[in-house]
């Protein structure tokens, strides 16, 4: 993190970290898309982000203490990426960015579908999925059957795409 702050004020402390045009994309991808691995996070992003500033992006994150990179136990020259607690603590600072976004931008209805599903999900929904990102990117453990937020996020997703595609009958 940088050595020098504008200021004390949390909000500018966090705007610092995480306040310029990528950082919170990256974040949101490995939050909501599970991207894990530098290539996924370069090529699955709508945004098209450059290789180098995702590099420099996921550098940043890492020193900050939001992400950690750890070699990819599958394959020798591969890192994986993961959340760190505090940037699972995120998920309720995007449910509200997600809901303004919806409330006041014109997005499209396939992409704004999980943020519907989170507002409407509210604080228990947003403990759930905390707990399901700490399970995939710490390796906490979670009740048997626990409930998947990502999956039914992810379905959601899928099923606004594809009648997004699906011919309109008239």
């Amino acid at each position: 993190m940088k050595e020098t702050q504008r200021s004390g004020c949390p909000i500018n402390l966090s705007l610092e970290v995480i306040g310029d045009k990528w950082s919170l994309l990256v974040i949101r991808d490995m939050m909501f898309g599970n991207r894990r691995h530098f290539r996924e996070l370069l090529t699955k992003s709508d945004e098209g982000i450059a290789s180098n500033i995702l590099a420099d992006r996921l550098q940043r994150l890492v020193e900050a203490g939001l992400v950690s990179r750890a070699p990819d136990p599958t394959h020798k020259q591969k890192v994986v990426y993961s959340l760190t607690e505090p940037a699972i603590q995120l998920v309720p600072v995007m449910a509200a960015l997600g809901s303004w976004g919806r409330r006041h931008l014109p997005v499209s209805r396939e992409l704004s579908i999980r943020a519907e599903l989170l507002e409407r999900g509210g604080p228990e929904l947003w403990d759930a999925f905390m707990d399901e990102l700490r399970e995939l990117h710490l390796g906490m453990r979670r009740e048997v059957g626990a409930r998947s937020v990502l999956s039914e996020l992810t379905e959601a997703y899928l099923a606004e795409v594809e009648a997004a595609r699906a011919p309109h009958i008239a």
